[in-house]
């Protein structure tokens, strides 16, 4: 073992050995023989379902750290281990499995080993290789994928090329496996011939088998899903769905055969970017499919799965799904709780930084560091290798002084304030107490924050080792979490402390520094702009700074209509009292951002309270007013959504313009189409008037029209890169194509799948929706697709859109003629709408279904006549009908 002379140097006492110490890693050896250990136990448990597609996984253990770290190491340590039980370092605890039940396959995800989806799926494969049994529903599907997509190259010739022969022992097993697959099948269907050819008659004759549940296959009849992926494209999205199939053969083996599947993946960032997750999406899915398998992701980023936020980007988000990954608790304290499956390497665990502390300084072969003391370090210390050395220093310092340390010598947080700052420059400290107010910085940024006119005392700062780097964020550096929060919060007795002013004109140097930066920086980004707004806030707020730029950045966030979430974390003031601009400014924007996923009526009390207070200047309490209209128009209360709309429109301030479109929407939900028409032809671009147009457009029965003014809208909205108004009109477009083309909704649907993606946009996403409902009018499961949507636009709050669900329900049932159901769906809309709005809706299904009105009913003022709008509309259900009579 190394000596570690600045140890013992500073010890001044030749009896004191000083050892340099590392830590082994076996707590979280521990927490992969903890997980592992349980995951078999719930594997051979009689309620086991590898079918199970809906219930909660607990088969993945994280490891993630910053780079350096040993992430690597562990994951190669752990592999070792797991396929040679002698590996296994001596720290590290036997587990009480036998090793031939487990089959360890590490798999590293770096870009640089040149790794895709498809070799990940043949890994895993050439791994199970090693049981020398075929997997016959896998192996059918890995077939079938593999003539399509590799038409005329072996099997064999592609796994020598690829390198993968050479890492796997077994994988010259593959091919013989893949065939004996298929030849059973071949047999069992009496269609012997058809082994040496291709796979796709063999599949066919196959599909149909299952699908009659004939006797001769039930060998596989078994595995529900097996038709279902045999049929579709064979693409990777195919590929990925079918490991659920590989989780199934591994299951139908003889229990003395059966064995645990560990799969190791690393270098996981490579593929989770946090912005373009289509590998990961497909990673994921093999994770979900495969609940037989264990799995332990090692990377430099804590895995997401379990935040609902992801919903969309990945199949399977939230923490009910992934509830071991909900929790996140540095180092491995990840064991003290069960079930807590993400581990951070670095933030040491207690143990390791106990045996750290027993190890650095011995006398006479004995630790030098009681074990009260020991344990007082260790507690105060989060983990944080910079504390233990530290506090270690600290040891040396009050032993040479005469008396023995004792365990409170050691709980203040101004010790560490004191030990961080001890050995910096006075333009350092400045620069290190700066950045303490900020999440992120860069070197500029930190430089402007302290007020100097050079970088280098910044620069000198970024290498220090409580400065952690992550070259992928938007700012490099943030500050260790324990010294930034010493640094902010705990009594600083140093000689050159700061007052609280001095934080106080730090805080506004922040705050115009973050300013500058999204107004005349070079990134002029969205991502930026968010970044600034997030900290900008935190700081105006904590502070009570005056809003300056934050008034431009706000609306320019909304201007957008993409709602990333922004609200800063609590402080130590009753966070339901506003008292500051910058506090209702913070309970506005989070009030605008939080009505993706909240009901209306919240967001209108939210908003209320905000404007009740007038705390905000007057441009931002015209925000506030003009988007309480907009949930009080989406719950319904369309008088009081008018008024606060006139407000703003009358204001003729920055929103003006979007609320003269509210007042124009007014008038088209109350029938009154011309006034709207006029209105609407006054907008121009800033009120989003060819959005306007073609939600008039379509009512009127002419859709064809209204698709025309969403795709200028598009292109408007595209013109000014504004990427939440083109998920908008291009979502309005695809309702307006399917009532005449389904054929043609398909692309546009698509295009709008692509446009909102990474969007927040509830109320976009479910028009996108209701445009599939109208595209596939008469077809069967229409019915359970409108409940699922109504439930919900219930639980949003979006009332407002209950009645356009209602028109496609009614476009389906007029194509079907069901009479029955047009006059249930006529009952509901006229109590829908018996406050005025949208009451022409009840004209339009009697339109669709060629009803006659009521004679007491009062209709809406028709662009056109009332019989060329009925015509409009008779014939888009005539169309259908004989376009569904030509499909065979």
């Amino acid at each position: 073992m190394a000596r570690d002379l600045r140890m013992l140097f500073g010890a001044g006492d030749r009896s004191v050995q000083a050892e340099e110490a590392f830590t082994n890693r076996q707590a979280q050896w521990r927490a992969v023989v903890a997980a592992l250990t349980e995951h078999q136990q719930r594997v051979a448990g009689p309620d086991f379902d590898v079918e199970d597609l809906t219930s909660a996984r607990h088969n993945v253990l994280v490891a993630h750290g910053i780079g350096g770290i040993g992430k690597s190491t562990l994951s190669r340590k752990i592999d070792a281990s797991l396929t040679h039980p002698g590996e296994r370092p001596v720290q590290w605890p036997a587990p009480a499995w036998p090793a031939d039940r487990l089959l360890p396959v590490r798999i590293d995800l770096a870009r640089s080993t040149g790794i895709d989806f498809e070799r990940v799926v043949l890994s895993l494969r050439l791994a199970i290789a090693a049981l020398g049994r075929p997997m016959p529903a896998f192996d059918l599907a890995l077939r079938r994928h593999w003539e399509r997509n590799h038409p005329g190259e072996p099997l064999e010739e592609y796994l020598s090329r690829g390198g993968l022969l050479g890492r796997f022992s077994n994988a010259v097993n593959l091919p013989g496996q893949l065939q004996s697959a298929l030849a059973d099948v071949a047999q069992a269907l009496a269609m012997p011939g058809t082994v040496g050819g291709a796979v796709g008659q063999l599949t066919t004759t196959l599909i149909g088998a299952l699908r009659e549940r004939r006797q001769t296959v039930r060998a596989l009849a078994g595995c529900a899903r097996l038709a279902d992926i045999l049929e579709a494209e064979a693409d990777l999205e195919t590929l990925s769905f079918a490991t659920h199939l590989l989780a199934w053969d591994l299951h139908q083996l003889p229990a003395h055969h059966r064995v645990t599947p560990v799969v190791l993946f690393d270098s996981f960032e490579e593929i989770g970017d946090r912005t373009h997750r289509d590998f990961e999406r497909l990673v994921q899915r093999i994770v979900w499919l495969m609940p037989n398998a264990f799995f332990v992701i090692t990377g430099r980023n804590r895995l997401q799965w379990a935040e609902e936020g992801l919903a969309g980007q990945l199949d399977w988000t939230g923490p009910a799904a992934w509830p071991g990954l909900a929790a996140h608790v540095p180092g491995s304290r990840a064991t003290d709780g069960p079930g807590v499956r993400q581990i951070l390497i670095g933030d040491l665990a207690p143990e390791d930084c106990d045996d750290h502390l027993a190890r650095r300084l011995a006398h006479n072969g004995q630790p030098l560091i009681t074990p009260e003391v020991r344990r007082a370090i260790t507690d105060r210390s989060h983990g944080l290798p910079l504390y233990l050395d530290l506090a270690v220093l600290r040891f040396l310092e009050i032993r040479r002084s005469g008396r023995p340390p004792q365990p409170e010598d050691f709980g203040d947080f101004p010790a560490l304030i004191s030990r961080t700052v001890s050995d910096l420059t006075g333009d350092e400290r400045n620069v290190l107490r700066s950045v303490s107010l900020l999440d992120a910085f860069s070197v500029p940024l930190a430089t402007q924050v302290a007020g100097l006119t050079h970088d280098a005392p910044a620069l000198r700062l970024a290498d220090r080792p409580f400065v952690i780097e992550d070259p992928t964020g938007l700012w490099p550096f943030h500050l260790h979490q324990v010294v930034r929060s010493a640094i902010r919060h705990a009594d600083d007795h140093t000689d050159d402390r700061w007052s609280d002013q001095d934080w106080q004109r730090a805080a506004q140097r922040a705050l115009a520094a973050l300013g500058h930066e999204w107004e005349c920086g070079p990134r002029r980004t969205r991502a930026v702009l968010i970044g600034c707004l997030r900290q900008g806030l935190r700081l105006a707020r904590d502070f009570a700074l005056d809003l300056g730029w934050l008034t431009d950045a706000a609306f320019a966030y909304v201007g957008d209509s993409i709602w990333e979430p922004l609200a800063p974390p609590g402080n130590d003031r009753d966070g339901a009292v506003l008292s500051t601009p910058a506090d209702a400014l913070v309970e506005t924007l989070s009030a605008l951002a939080r009505r993706q996923r909240e009901h209306r009526a919240r967001t209108v009390d939210r908003l209320t309270t905000v404007i009740d207070t007038a705390l905000l200047p007057a441009e931002l309490h015209e925000m506030a007013t003009y988007y309480r209209a907009k949930a009080l128009r989406d719950i319904g209360r369309t008088a009081h959504s008018r008024r606060d709309y006139q407000h703003v429109a009358d204001g003729e301030g920055r929103l003006a313009p979007a609320a003269r479109r509210g007042l124009a929407q007014a008038a088209r939900l109350a029938g009154d189409f011309p006034t709207a028409l006029a209105a609407a032809q006054q907008l121009g671009w800033e009120g989003r008037h060819q959005r306007v147009l073609g939600d008039l457009y379509w009512i009127q029965g002419e859709p064809e029209r209204a698709a025309e003014a969403y795709r200028a809208g598009r292109t408007e909205a595209e013109e000014h890169a504004k990427a939440g108004e083109m998920a908008h009109n291009q979502a309005l477009r695809s309702l307006a194509v399917a009532f005449t083309d389904p054929r043609l909704a398909d692309d546009e649907l698509d295009l709008a799948e692509q446009l909102l993606a990474g969007l927040d946009l509830r109320a976009t996403t479910i028009n996108a929706a209701i445009a599939a409902l109208v595209r596939d009018a008469g077809h069967p499961g229409i019915d359970d697709r409108v409940r699922t949507l109504g439930t919900e636009l219930d639980v949003a709050g979006l009332t407002s859109t209950t009645p356009t669900l209602d028109i496609a329900h009614a476009f389906h049932q007029a194509v079907l003629d069901d009479q029955d159901a047009l006059a249930a769906t006529i009952e509901r809309l006229q109590e829908q709408t018996r406050g005025g709005a949208y009451a022409y809706y009840v004209d339009i299904v009697h339109f669709m279904a060629d009803l006659p009105l009521p004679a007491d009913h009062t209709p809406p003022r028709w662009l056109d006549t009332e019989h060329a709008t009925r015509s409009r509309w008779r014939n888009l259900i005539a169309r259908r009908q004989d376009l569904l009579r030509a499909v065979p």
